[in-house]
C-alpha cells in the first residue's frame, strides 16, 4: 500500500519516467503533469504530499507554479522540489525565494533526489502533526507569521493576547508558542510566566517576537523561561528555521526522555514479572497462567483494532493481573479442597493488594484498573467493589474473559482442567451475567483466528 502521493511536473516524458524510477523505492503513488498549468490544476483538485517540478516549461514554468501554490491556503503547505538544468546561483536563489523546499540540478538528480525527497517528506509529515500558537495583538503580524508557518506545513492557531492564548491551550496544547510582549489584557511577560508556572505547559518552547530590543526586556523574558527572543521586523524564513530548530531539539529531548522512561519501565515490569513467576512457581498448577492471559487479551485487543501502545498496556495488565496473590498465604492459595468463607475472603483481597502495589509506580497507573477490577462481574456480584456493567473498565472486562477461560482449562489443586469445548460453553453461558457480551464475542473471534 502506497504511503504518499507525489506529483511530477515536467514537459519531458523521458524525464518524468526517470523521476518515477528514482521515486519508486519510496512506495508512493506518482502522478504526472506536462506543464505548470496542468500541475496547478491537479494540485487544486487532489491532495499531494510533495511536488517535483521542472523550471523551464511551456504555459506555466516551475517558478510561477511554486508562487501560485504558495499563495493558496489549500496548497501552500505542499513542499515543492525544483529539478532543473537551470542551475546557476541566480536560478537556485530565485527558486528558494518563491518557496521551494529544495533545488536540485537535473544532472545530480540520480544522486541526491531520492534522499532529499525522503527527508523533506519525513519533515513535512512531522510538521503536519505540530501546532504553533501565534500570540500577537497585530492582525498583520499574525497573518504574516501564520502564512509563513503554514507554507512549511505547520498547523497554526492564533490569539490576540495571553488570556485568549491560555483559553486556546485548554483545548489544544501547542508544540511551540510565538508571542509578542506588549499586548492588552495579558501581556507577554504575564503569559510566559503563566505557561512556565504550569507543570503541564512548562516544557513547551516559548519564543518572543517583539519590536522592543531593550536588553532588560530580553533578560526578563529569558528569566521567565523563553527559549529565544526575535526582534521585529524579522525575516519569516529565519523565523521558520528557528522554529524548526527548536522543535527538532525539543523532539530529541523528548525522545531521550521517553527512551529513559521506557527503559526504567521495562526494568520495573521485568522485576514485577519475576515476582509473578515466583508466585506461580509456588503452585505448579497455575504456572504460566499470567502469560497465557496476557497472550489472549493482547490477541483480543489486536482484533478490535487497538494501536500498538494499547495492546502493549493490555499485555502488561494481563501479565500482572494476579500480582496481589503474593499476599495470600500458601495454605489458602494451594488448598486442594473447597475454601471456607474466611479463606475465600482472603482470596478476594488480592485485587486490592495488587492495585496498591502498582499504584505507587507512575508508569503503571493505567494498569491498576485491570488488576483491581478483573474479578468484577456485570451483574454486580463480583469483587472487590461489586461494580456493574459499564462501571467496570473495558480492559478489566477483557482480562476477565481471558482469565476465566484459562482458569477453566488449567489444572488446579481442587480439580483437573476442563476440555476446551466445555470451557468455551461455560464462557458463552456466562455472557451477560458474569462476563461482558462484547468481550466474549471478541474472545470467540480470537479463538477462531488462533485456529486458522
Amino acid at each position: 500500500m502506497a504511503v504518499g502521493r507525489i506529483l511530477v511536473v515536467d514537459d519531458s516524458s523521458m524525464m518524468r519516467r526517470a523521476l518515477r524510477t528514482i521515486l519508486e523505492p519510496l512506495n508512493v503513488d506518482v502522478y504526472e503533469a506536462v506543464d505548470g498549468q496542468m500541475g496547478l490544476e491537479m494540485a487544486f483538485e487532489n491532495k499531494f504530499d510533495l511536488i517535483v517540478t521542472d523550471v523551464n516549461m511551456p504555459n506555466m514554468d516551475g517558478v510561477e507554479l511554486c508562487q501560485r501554490l504558495k499563495r493558496q491556503p489549500s496548497t501552500r503547505g505542499i513542499p515543492v522540489v525544483m529539478v532543473s538544468s537551470f542551475d546557476s546561483e541566480t536560478d537556485i536563489e530565485k527558486g528558494f525565494q518563491v518557496g521551494a523546499a529544495a533545488y536540485i540540478s537535473k544532472k545530480e538528480a540520480q544522486t541526491y533526489l531520492f534522499e532529499t525527497i525522503a527527508k523533506i517528506m519525513s519533515k513535512s509529515t512531522l510538521h503536519s502533526r505540530q501546532t504553533i500558537l501565534v500570540v500577537d495583538d497585530s492582525r498583520t503580524i499574525r497573518k504574516i507569521v501564520e502564512e509563513g508557518l503554514a507554507q512549511s506545513g505547520f498547523q497554526v492557531a492564533t490569539a490576540i493576547n495571553g488570556k485568549e492564548a491560555l483559553n486556546i491551550i485548554k483545548y489544544t496544547k501547542p508544540d511551540l508558542i510565538l508571542s509578542d510582549i506588549d499586548m492588552p489584557v495579558m501581556n507577554g511577560f504575564e503569559f510566559c510566566n503563566a505557561v512556565h508556572s504550569s507543570a503541564d505547559l512548562a516544557s513547551i518552547p516559548f519564543v518572543v517576537m517583539s519590536s522592543n530590543n531593550d536588553r532588560a526586556h530580553m533578560k526578563r523574558m529569558l528569566q521567565y523561561g523563553a527559549e529565544a527572543y526575535i526582534i521585529k521586523p524579522f525575516n519569516t524564513d529565519q523565523l521558520v528555521i528557528l522554529v524548526e530548530k527548536l522543535l527538532s531539539d525539543q523532539f530529541l529531548l523528548l525522545l531521550k526522555e521517553k527512551e529513559r522512561l521506557d527503559s526504567e519501565q521495562s526494568l520495573m515490569i521485568a522485576s514485577i514479572t519475576s515476582l509473578v513467576s515466583a508466585l506461580e512457581a509456588r503452585d505448579s498448577y497455575t504456572r504460566g497462567h499470567s502469560e497465557s492471559v496476557a497472550t489472549i487479551v493482547s490477541g483480543m485487543a489486536t482484533l478490535m483494532g487497538a494501536n500498538h501502545e494499547e495492546v502493549d498496556r493490555l499485555t502488561i495488565g494481563g501479565k500482572l493481573h494476579d500480582i496481589g496473590k503474593i499476599g495470600v498465604r500458601d495454605s489458602v492459595l494451594l488448598k486442594p479442597g473447597a475454601l471456607t468463607d474466611e479463606e475465600f475472603s482472603q482470596i478476594k483481597v488480592h485485587p486490592v493488594v495488587g492495585a496498591k502495589i502498582l499504584e505507587s509506580i507512575p508508569s503503571l497507573t493505567d494498569i491498576v484498573s485491570i488488576v483491581l477490577c478483573h474479578h468484577e462481574r456485570l451483574d454486580g456480584k463480583g469483587y472487590p467493589n461489586g461494580l456493574k456493567s459499564k462501571d467496570i473498565p473495558q480492559p478489566a472486562r477483557m482480562t476477565a474473559v481471558a482469565d476465566t477461560y484459562n482458569a477453566l482449562t488449567s489444572d488446579r489443586p481442587y480439580r483437573k482442567g476442563m476440555p476446551q469445548e466445555k470451557a468455551l460453553e461455560i464462557v458463552k453461558d456466562a455472557k451477560g451475567t458474569q462476563l461482558c457480551p462484547d468481550c466474549v464475542e471478541l474472545f470467540f473471534k480470537w479463538i477462531a483466528s488462533s485456529k486458522s
